[in-house]
């Protein structure tokens, strides 16, 4: 088995059984974003314990590689700390499932849940940081990953 049949595989794994996937009913940030073109459509649910993401969940609907993705975040981001987490880049998503060289058709549903997560924290932090410089960094991240 090649290690492009071992990714395939894990892509059809993860859409299949979602990890971290469901709502988080007492979360401290929630955040909705959608790709129209693919129809994905993904929700983010955030517990944070102080600068740590304790919890942290996805719902809604999408793609394989969507889902996929989500489901690898999701494990990436849960119990780190809120820096690290605002570290996370979409070659620590893609590498994941062996999505480096992936078409620029399909970017947008792999880093649909990436956006998703930084605009999350984006909105945490506004309410809750003084530096609005570093607030103002964190949506722009967001905005311009694909």
């Amino acid at each position: 088995m090649s290690n492009a049949d071992i990714y395939h595989e894990m892509i059809i794994d993860y859409s299949r059984n979602p990890i971290n996937y469901g709502k988080i009913e007492d979360h401290d940030v929630t955040f909705h974003d959608s790709n129209p073109l693919c129809g994905d459509s993904i929700d983010i649910d955030m517990k944070i314990d102080g600068d740590k993401v304790s919890d942290i969940k996805f719902h809604g609907k999408g793609c394989a590689i969507c889902m996929a993705c989500s489901s690898v975040l999701t494990e990436i981001a849960k119990g780190k700390n809120i820096k690290d987490v605002r570290n996370i880049s979409k070659t620590d998503v893609l590498g994941e499932l062996g999505l480096e060289n992936l078409q620029a058709v399909r970017i947008k549903c792999a880093l649909l849940s990436l956006k998703v997560l930084k605009s999350a924290l984006y909105s945490y932090l506004g309410k809750h940081l003084e530096d609005s410089s570093d607030v103002d960094k964190l949506k722009e991240e967001a905005a311009s990953l694909y």
